[in-house]
């Protein structure tokens, strides 16, 4: 179940389904649902662009990237190149030949019955998810984060819904996978929005969709490597 799936007080109701919405966390079908609200509710249209904004710092750190102009410049060279060379001139025969298009013609069947089957006699590896989401919150609690998992980047983006840690205590990161012993991935910053760095050991469990888990602990994080204090917040990483 997610967020958008309990509009009652205890899960935030609209203010969560909005925030669910802009991280594109939500299923096609809800998605659809929430995207006619935001055309017919200008209250709920507004709380669609206060996330935006929220989330905002989230991408703040990475610089955008530009191809480079050689890429251009192929481009239009295939578009718009109007010249025609002496060589391709003296092919036209062979282009205008009926037995040179029907033997064309039987090596495009031929390749294309090969590519065709290529996939079911070595498929290709599939390529491994860039961007993992969850949204983290336990019954009983007021916490609740969004969590992005960026493996270009290689760490976790967090984005503190609701809820205040207590004072001389810090919420703390955990990785759980399966009936593992939890892993932690370090104590969370304080604010509305962290970048937590991700250890190639912990990037590779990451990746196949691993729980992500909130505790409270004293200041500085759990002194015995493991979780100490209650759960507050939970939430399984799933493909965008």
């Amino acid at each position: 179940m997610t967020l958008a799936e309990d509009t009652g007080a205890e899960r935030g109701g609209d203010d969560i389904i909005a925030a669910e919405y802009v991280l594109g966390v939500l299923p096609a079908d809800e998605r659809q649902i929430v995207a006619r609200r935001v055309d017919a509710e200008p209250a709920f249209a507004r709380l669609v662009d206060g996330w935006e904004v929220h989330f905002s710092p989230l991408a703040a750190a990475y610089a955008e990237v530009e191809p480079p102009a050689t890429v251009k410049a192929a481009v239009d060279r295939r578009l718009f190149a109007s010249t025609t060379t002496a060589s391709e001139q003296g092919r036209a025969g062979l282009w205008s030949s009926l037995a040179f298009w029907r033997g064309l013609a039987a090596v495009a069947v031929a390749a294309l019955a090969i590519y065709i089957a290529l996939p079911y006699v070595n498929p290709p590896a599939p390529a491994p998810r860039q961007q993992l989401v969850a949204s983290l919150a336990a019954d009983g609690s007021d916490v609740k984060y969004l969590a992005v998992y960026d493996a270009a980047h290689r760490e976790v983006g967090l984005s503190l819904v609701s809820g205040q840690r207590a004072a001389g205590k810090d919420f703390e990161l955990w990785m759980i996978e399966g009936k593992n012993a939890p892993v932690s991935m370090g104590v969370i910053p304080a604010g509305q929005t962290a970048h937590m760095a991700v250890s190639p050991a912990v990037q590779q469990k990451l990746a196949q969709g691993a729980v992500l888990a909130v505790s409270l602990e004293p200041a500085g994080g759990s002194p015995t490597g493991q979780p100490t204090g209650p759960v507050v917040a939970a939430g399984d990483l799933k493909g965008i």
